[in-house]
């Protein structure tokens, strides 16, 4: 794109960060994963313990009374999600992960996630169960993230009119579900959350200020 410059994103300490696209942040968890560490489950872990902490700041100082819900798709968003169900468990909040396909056929990342909730207090169902969104506090949205193809469809297109219906805050992770991270656009159904955890945590601004997005700083 002529004319295009690529956002800067500042830590806390303000080290320049400069924003990637999708394909550039696949690229970074390779070379992650396959050369230089962290591993897939280490990342996934800061990932969902900085979403449950997010989660607890977001709520106030009633966090403990609230509910969250965790609505949480079959991929790496999802297991993201799912580990940050376990960290608010086992700090004591009432915890309900809903999953878009049976927990039990989980497998990979997502399945050891499951595995690793299914020892905290919590409450873990599928989304063909029956669920009120309208009970909880607080809604994680961890259903599809940046690996987003096309309209959202099934059990993942439920889960996000659920999180689309909340009257409660909404907590996406990475991104909203149904949002093109680069672009912003929506194919299908889509989540509408002004506050996100991750690596697209200001995708809004990003796309705001420079019209098109590369999205993952």
């Amino acid at each position: 794109m002529t004319g295009y410059q690529r956002p800067i994103f500042h830590t806390e300490d303000g080290t320049p960060v400069p924003a990637v696209s999708i394909q550039e942040m696949r690229e970074v968890d390779r070379i992650a994963v396959e050369d230089t560490g962290p591993n897939l489950l280490q990342m996934m872990e800061h990932a969902g313990l900085s979403l449950a902490l997010l989660a607890i700041e977001t709520l106030g100082h009633e966090w403990r009374s609230q509910q969250v819900m965790v609505l949480a798709g079959a991929g790496g968003n999802g297991g993201g999600g799912i580990c940050a169900a376990r960290h608010l468990a086992n700090r004591g909040v009432d915890v309900l992960a809903v999953t878009t396909d049976a927990p039990a056929r989980a497998g990979g990342a997502l399945g050891q996630q499951l595995m690793a909730l299914g020892e905290a207090p919590a409450r873990i169902i599928s989304f063909s169960d029956a669920f009120d969104v309208a009970a909880a506090g607080l809604v994680i949205d961890a259903v599809v993230g940046c690996s987003l193809s096309g309209a959202p469809r099934g059990s993942a297109m439920a889960l996000i009119r659920a999180a689309a219906a909340a009257t409660a805050p909404v907590l996406s992770l990475d991104v909203p579900s149904g949002v093109d991270a680069d672009t912003g656009e929506t194919p299908g159904v889509a989540v509408s959350s002004p506050e996100t955890s991750g690596a697209v945590r200001r995708r809004q601004e990003t796309l705001g200020s420079a019209g098109s997005g590369h999205a993952c700083p």
